[in-house]
């Protein structure tokens, strides 16, 4: 049992059978400052916690903890394609920001505590994608990169329907004006303000901005901002902290 409170909470389903779920801090067994359901593997957690909390999680979406698609994130763009779970070794999970694939009931998961968490998935195609989307990862241009990929698998852009999860929200995520103007030089619609008047950008509206940009008009973004929100971590605001994770699959 994951307990009274929440632990994953499903963003919704469409024609096809993709599913797409974000986490919130709850139902875990992670001790402070990871409490509870922390599900990132490199922040300093024991990882037998880790490994129950990955178990829970998956188990409350009806999936075998075994087969999810992690990530060595690293703030980049490359996408690796996959087929099935990697091996047991850390070396074995590659250094990317994106995975996809066209196996069904294969999920793919990508950990977040500020960043945008994008799932997308093309049901009718049979193809989902799992992206980590930061600052760095918005400019580099991670998104449009997992759906490049997704449209080489046999995807459609129009048919791609995409959820971003709880992340640091542009009237929190306070930057310098510098990097402010670096950031949305690359994406504008990253531009942003403060709640108290000082640069910022807006990581999701920049995702979105791209997603429209290539033609996937089904977005659905998630109401939480992490910083704000104790109910999820935020490395901006606690610094050691735990991971959210989202997860996507095709039935």
């Amino acid at each position: 049992m994951i307990g009274p409170q929440h632990a994953v909470r499903a963003a919704g389903s469409s024609a096809g059978g993709a599913h797409f779920a974000f986490t919130d801090r709850w139902g875990g067994v992670s001790a402070v400052p990871y409490e509870e359901l922390n599900l990132g593997g490199a922040v300093g957690d024991d990882p037998a916690a880790v490994r129950t909390n990955r178990a829970r999680a998956a188990r409350s979406l009806g999936l075998d903890p075994a087969r999810v698609v992690w990530m060595n994130q690293v703030h980049g763009r490359d996408v690796a394609v996959v087929d099935g779970p990697w091996g047991d070794a850390p070396a074995d999970v590659p250094a990317v920001d994106a995975v996809v694939t066209s196996r069904r009931g294969l999920p793919l998961a990508v950990l977040t505590a500020d960043c945008t968490p994008v799932l997308l998935a093309d049901p009718a195609a049979g193809v989902v994608a799992a992206a980590h989307a930061g600052r760095p990862g918005l400019v580099a241009g991670v998104v449009p990169a997992a759906v490049e990929a997704m449209i080489a698998l046999g995807a459609e852009p129009s048919g791609i329907t995409a959820y971003t999860g709880p992340a640091v929200c542009g009237r929190c995520y306070e930057v310098p004006e510098q990097m402010r103007a670096e950031v949305a030089a690359a994406v504008p619609a990253s531009w942003s303000e403060t709640s108290w008047g000082t640069p910022a950008v807006d990581v999701t509206a920049g995702v979105h901005a791209q997603l429209d940009e290539l033609g996937v008009v089904d977005r659905h973004s998630s109401p939480f901002c992490t910083l704000e929100s104790g109910d999820h971590f935020s490395y901006r605001r606690d610094r050691t902290t735990g991971r959210l994770a989202g997860y996507v699959w095709l039935d």
